[in-house]
């Protein structure tokens, strides 16, 4: 049975159809990834699926008691509102119980002590505290660490990770996910991976990222030209029936035109018989004119413009140091870069990454070092910031502005008009205001602009958000023949995995480590480091142990037996654990009772971790005692 279902439901835009008469329906457990090019309605159709769109017709319908949970591309806050009061905005009883807790624990001492027992009360009634270490784990795991913070003063993207941490502490039965991966560094991304493959969460989400696509999704859905089409599959799987189903249209599409060319003939000749046969076939001259109004084989973005010919000096960054306030961003950060070099850049969010990359086109000056660019260095620089443009200007206005006529790699020359339709806006849609277009069309008409400055040192800063997977394939095959230096910085794993040859991973504390491999090379270097690491210490410990006896034994052949000093130690062992076992029982006591203040509180359950942790290590040694002497 549905959870979520659409029935005939159609959405007019700007004087366009997206989709008409379009039925849908979400099962329990199904996750499912919405795809199609840019444009072609994907997030209008989130929304009127999360009902904060009404359709033009058809109906939604949500079953009873089910809670939804949408996360848009951009969210909207009170900008009033501190990030506590943002995400515990729900009414769910266990997440009010959370807040209230919350909220206390912020007042530190200056905390009610009545009221603190109450909440401590509530939390013990509702079973809260493994759903409140959840809500921690969630926080931190997303970088959301200063509960107080004004959400207006936060950038865009923590905004995204604030409304993120938002419904995955809601909990709600059906979730609605629009580019969840946008603004999220890599560790995240997999960390958010893990948490959405649940078998019984219910999903539905419009995704670009290729890998995140096929670790969650068990269904993906193609939204082309109003139609939806269905592949049980993972993305591979999609890739090679979409083509399948595309060449059966383009056939269907030319067989229909050529029969159509016949039957017009017939159809001016006007015969005049209405027999039964005739009727039939002017029914089916019809019915085949529609169907030579199809598309044929798809039009795809073409990316081909020239590169601007590269000296033997590209790029020389020397010894780079950047603070702001206590905070190291670049520690003495040296590099050379080379011809047709190919660099990712790689760090947990608030590193720098951006922060380097201005500073090596010299949008912002370091602290100290310096920045040397040869002299036919040409930089084409793609910015996470949104395309700048008047309410007033046209699409066609905004590639006017960088250059009218453009070489291709070929030799040839484009106007501005020309070169649009190659990035798939036909010559209808040039003047249309930029600010009609969809979130990845003025992506698209950005890296436009970046690209016919013909550059030959190309940086990209996140250049797959909002872009749809059909133009990241062909922006990946244009760079894999880029003949300059191309500087990466990406969550898209699979993106990153087909360009880059080498690293720079920024390090907490403005350390910059050159690593030789792309990202899932990186990964697995860590893995393995980590393995390794656990295996010397577990061989540490092994032989510790091996040799502690050995070193102690009489003889070989004869049985270990307990000293004297053991067996004193063994005494009094027993009578420590009996002790501490009184002192946690006491404590256990105090903290169901809620006795005592904020500061007291927190004293005595950081005294019974200790105890938890003293009771363990003596209980061990008892039991490697008792051993010796029975």
């Amino acid at each position: 049975m549905n959870l979520l279902s659409a029935e005939n439901i159609s959405k007019n835009y700007a004087d366009r159809w997206l989709f008409r008469d379009l039925s849908f329906g979400l099962q329990q457990g199904q996750r499912t990834a919405l795809v199609g090019v840019n444009g072609s309605g994907k997030t209008t159709l989130l929304r009127v699926l999360a009902g904060l769109e009404p359709p033009d017709t058809g109906l939604v319908s949500v079953r009873n008691g089910m809670r939804m949970g949408f996360l848009p591309q951009q969210p909207t806050f009170d900008n009033n509102l501190t990030v506590q009061q943002s995400i515990f905005a729900g009414e769910n009883a266990t997440l009010a119980a959370v807040r209230d807790y919350e909220r206390l624990m912020l007042k530190g001492d200056a905390a009610d002590p009545t009221e603190l027992q109450h909440a401590l009360q509530h939390m013990d009634a509702l079973n809260a505290w493994d759903y409140e270490a959840q809500v921690r784990q969630i926080l931190g795991q997303l970088g959301i660490h200063d509960l107080e913070q004004r959400v207006g003063s936060l950038s865009g993207g923590q905004q995204k990770r604030v409304a993120l941490a938002r419904l995955l502490i809601e909990e709600p039965e059906i979730i609605i996910l629009d580019e969840p991966t946008n603004h999220l560094d890599l560790d995240t991304i997999e960390w958010l991976e893990n948490r959405l493959a649940s078998p019984t969460l219910t999903l539905l989400m419009v995704t670009h990222d290729r890998y995140f696509l096929d670790r969650v999704a068990n269904e993906i859905v193609e939204l082309d030209r109003g139609q939806v089409h269905r592949y049980q599959g993972n993305y591979a799987y999609f890739v090679e029936k979409k083509a399948e189903r595309e060449q059966m249209e383009a056939v269907e599409v030319e067989k229909a035109r050529n029969l159509l060319r016949k039957e017009l003939e017939w159809m001016r000749r006007q015969p005049q018989a209405r027999g039964t046969k005739q009727k039939a076939r002017i029914e089916a001259f019809y019915d085949t004119q529609e169907k030579a109004k199809g598309r044929g084989p798809q039009q795809q973005v073409e990316l081909s413009v020239k590169s601007t010919r590269q000296g033997n000096k590209v790029l020389e960054a020397k010894h780079l140091n950047k603070r702001f306030g206590e905070k190291t961003v670049l520690q003495d950060f040296s590099h050379v870069f080379r011809k047709q070099e190919r660099l990712g850049i790689v760090g947990p969010n608030g590193t720098g990454k951006t922060t380097l990359l201005n500073i090596l086109t010299q949008r912002l000056q370091p602290d100290s070092g310096e920045v040397e660019a040869g002299q036919t260095t040409v930089f084409g620089y793609y910015t996470q910031q949104e395309l700048q443009y008047s309410d007033d200007q046209r699409v066609i206005d905004v590639v006017k502005e960088v250059a009218e006529v453009v070489e291709m790699a070929d030799g040839s020359t484009l106007t501005a008009s020309q070169l649009l339709q190659h990035f798939l806006f036909p010559p209808a849609q040039q003047y249309t205001l930029v600010g009609k277009l969809s979130g990845g069309e003025k992506r698209r008409l950005q890296l436009l602009r970046v690209l016919i400055k013909n550059p030959n040192f190309l940086i990209l800063d996140e250049p797959t958000n909002d872009l749809d997977i059909v133009t990241l394939n062909i922006l990946e095959d244009f760079l894999l023949n880029f003949a300059g230096c191309l500087v990466l910085v990406s969550h898209d794993r699979y993106f990153m995995d087909r360009l880059v040859e080498q690293l720079l991973v920024l390090e907490p504390g403005g350390r910059v480590r050159l690593f030789p491999g792309n990202y899932t090379d990186y990964r697995q270097f860590l893995k393995d480091q980590q393995a390794a690491e656990a295996a010397a210490s577990a061989a540490k410990a092994a032989k510790s142990a091996a040799t502690a006896p050995a070193a102690a034994a009489p003889a070989a052949n004869k049985a270990r037996r307990a000293s004297f000093a053991e067996k004193k130690e063994y005494e009094q062992l027993e009578a420590a654990i009996a002790q501490l076992e009184d002192e946690k029982k006491q404590l256990v006591e105090q903290l169901n009772n809620g006795s005592g203040n904020h500061q007291q509180l927190a004293e005595w359950a950081a005294r019974l971790q200790q105890l938890d942790a003293d009771l363990d290590a003596k209980g061990e040694r008892w039991l490697e005692l008792a051993e010796l002497i029975d």
